[in-house]
C-alpha cells in the first residue's frame, strides 16, 4: 500500500494510470470481437501506422496525438476496405500497411536530428510520454469508445458471431465492422505512447484470450476480459515502479502470467466437469 500511495503521489503516474486504465478497458472490450473474428492483429498493424505518424509529427514539431489519431483512423478504414474489396486479405493487408508505415517512420527519423529518444519511446512506451495536453484528448476518445460500444453492444455481438445471418436479417454489417475498426483505431492511438507501438496490441489480445479459457458466454468473456485488463494494467504499472521495469513490458508480463493462470484454471475446470459427467 505504501508503494501504491507513493506512485499516486506523482503527477506523471496519475496521468499514466488514468489514460492506461481507460485504454486497457477499451482494448479488452474490442479485443473480444477482434479475436473471435480472427482479426486481432489489426491492433498491431494500426500501432505501426501510428509509429510512422508520430515520427512525422515529431519531425514537424506538431502535437503527436493530433496527427496520429486521424492517420490511424483513416488507416483502419483503408485496411477494412482493402480486405473486403480486393484480393489482399486480412493479415496480408495488415502487413502491407504496417511495414510501409514503419519504413516511413524510420526514414523520417533518420533524417531529423534530435528525435531518436522520441522514436525509442514511441516503439517501447514510457510512463513519462503522457503529456498534460494528451490527457483530455485521450480521456475523451476512450469515453467515446466505451459509450459507442455499450450503445451498439447487441449489434457488435451479432456481427461478431454470425455476420452472414446478421446481413440476412437486414443488419448493415459493413457499417458495424467499420465501427469496430474505428473504435479500435481510436483505442490504439490513445494507448501507443504509453505502451509503445510494439506492445499495444497485447492489450487487445491477452485479456480476451485469458477470459475465453474460463468463460463460455460472450457476455461473460467481455466482462471478465474488461476486469482482467484493468487489474493487469494496474499491477503492471505497480511492478514497473517496484522493480524499475519499462511500463509497457511490465504490463505485458503481468498479462502473460494471468493468461497462464487462466489456462491452468480452464484445464482444471474441464477435468472436474469431465469427472462429474
Amino acid at each position: 500500500m505504501n508503494l501504491v500511495v507513493q506512485i499516486l503521489s506523482y503527477h506523471f503516474a496519475q496521468k499514466a494510470l488514468l489514460v492506461g486504465t481507460l485504454t486497457a478497458l477499451c482494448s479488452a472490450l474490442l479485443g473480444v470481437s477482434l479475436v473471435l473474428k480472427r482479426y486481432s492483429m489489426i491492433g498491431d498493424g494500426l500501432s505501426h501506422v501510428g509509429f510512422g505518424a508520430l515520427c512525422v509529427a515529431a519531425a514537424l514539431n506538431l502535437a503527436p496525438l493530433k496527427v496520429a489519431v486521424p492517420v490511424v483512423i483513416v488507416s483502419a478504414f483503408l485496411l477494412l476496405r482493402i480486405s473486403e474489396n480486393s484480393r489482399i486479405k486480412g493479415d496480408a493487408a495488415i502487413a502491407l500497411i504496417s511495414s510501409t508505415a514503419i519504413a516511413v517512420g524510420l526514414i523520417v527519423s533518420s533524417h531529423v536530428d534530435g528525435i531518436n529518444a522520441d522514436v525509442s519511446g514511441y516503439m517501447f512506451g514510457s510512463v513519462l510520454s503522457v503529456e498534460d495536453s494528451d490527457v483530455p484528448m485521450s480521456v475523451g476518445l476512450s469515453l467515446a469508445v466505451l459509450v459507442l460500444y455499450v450503445l451498439f453492444y447487441n449489434r457488435i455481438f451479432s456481427v461478431t458471431f454470425d455476420e452472414s445471418f446478421s446481413k440476412a436479417t437486414g443488419t448493415n454489417t459493413a457499417a458495424y465492422n467499420a465501427l469496430i475498426a474505428l473504435l479500435t483505431a481510436g483505442t490504439v492511438a490513445v494507448g501507443m505512447k504509453l505502451m509503445g507501438t510494439l506492445l499495444i496490441s497485447s492489450l487487445i489480445i491477452f485479456p480476451p484470450l485469458s477470459a475465453m479459457r474460463v468463460c463460455k458466454s460472450f457476455r461473460g468473456v467481455v466482462c471478465t476480459s474488461a476486469v482482467l485488463a484493468v487489474v493487469c494494467f494496474f499491477f503492471g504499472i505497480v511492478g514497473s515502479f517496484a522493480f524499475e521495469l519499462p511500463a509497457g513490458a511490465s504490463v505485458v508480463a503481468v498479462n502473460a502470467a494471468a493468461f497462464l493462470l487462466f489456462l491452468l484454471a480452464g484445464a482444471i475446470g474441464k477435468k472436474v466437469r469431465g469427472r462429474g459427467a
